[in-house]
């Protein structure tokens, strides 16, 4: 099945480099700081994400554990 037509995969594939790339960020803040265009300045768009939405972040990570451990 198709990760968009599945709810918890769709939440993954959003969910995972948000969370990752902040986190990666906020080790390393210099890293991907300088690197605002092509396949870093995905990364940095990401990590960006993660920092200024994080309670709708937080939010949608609740739904996925609550999905995943009730659900299904």
């Amino acid at each position: 099945m198709s990760a968009i037509f599945n709810f918890q995969s769709l939440l993954t594939i959003i969910l995972l480099p948000i969370c990752t790339c902040a986190y990666i960020r906020s080790l390393t803040p210099s890293v991907l700081g300088r690197n605002k265009t092509g396949l870093l300045g995905i990364v940095w768009k990401c990590a960006r994400i993660g920092e200024w939405k994080s309670p709708y972040v937080a939010v949608c990570c609740t739904v996925m554990a609550f999905n995943i451990l009730f659900i299904q």
